[in-house]
């Protein structure tokens, strides 16, 4: 990971990307997304977790967010890693989903690259963390992260995504 995209202050806001391995379009599906929002709300209520603002595209998720207690780096792993597992076990044990087959090779693939990742791979490794040392820069993350949907031609007002 290279030195400029890491979390040194952990008591600041942060832009922060979780991209899915292979730009695999997880979060096509609803249900997914629900599932990222409710873990979301949980860290909110009960993780210390500041959330200014997101976007879950198909694949990645844009966040500015920062931690009550000065612990970010501590919540993004945990985060990534809790999510990740339940994903992965919705995914792949259920025999509705069409991708099963097709995300299981990507996620196999990724991890053979990778000593930490076990046998499967969900998120990549770099979280693309800028920090927000001004009002001016949340601002324009925030302003980048609502416009998304827009940019890529879902919606045509940026108040018109759900996610």
């Amino acid at each position: 990971m290279g030195e400029a995209y890491q979390i040194r202050d952990q008591e600041m806001p942060y832009f922060l990307t979780f991209q899915v391995v292979g730009w695999a379009d997880v979060f096509s599906r609803k249900v997914y997304r629900d599932y990222v929002l409710e873990n979301l709300t949980y860290c909110r209520n009960e993780k210390r977790l500041y959330l200014y603002g997101y976007i879950i595209m198909s694949n990645p998720i844009d966040m500015v967010v920062q931690h009550k207690a000065g612990k970010l780096s501590d919540w993004v792993r945990d985060f990534k890693k809790f999510i990740s597992k339940k994903l992965l076990k919705m995914i792949l044990e259920n025999p509705q989903e069409s991708r099963r087959e097709w995300l299981n090779v990507i996620f196999e693939d990724h991890a053979k690259f990778n000593k930490r990742s076990g046998s499967l791979q969900f998120w990549t490794h770099d979280n693309h963390a800028i920090e927000l040392y001004r009002p001016g820069m949340i601002e324009s993350r925030m302003k980048y992260i609502h416009e998304n949907p827009v940019r890529a031609g879902i919606v045509e007002n940026a108040e018109d995504y759900l996610y």
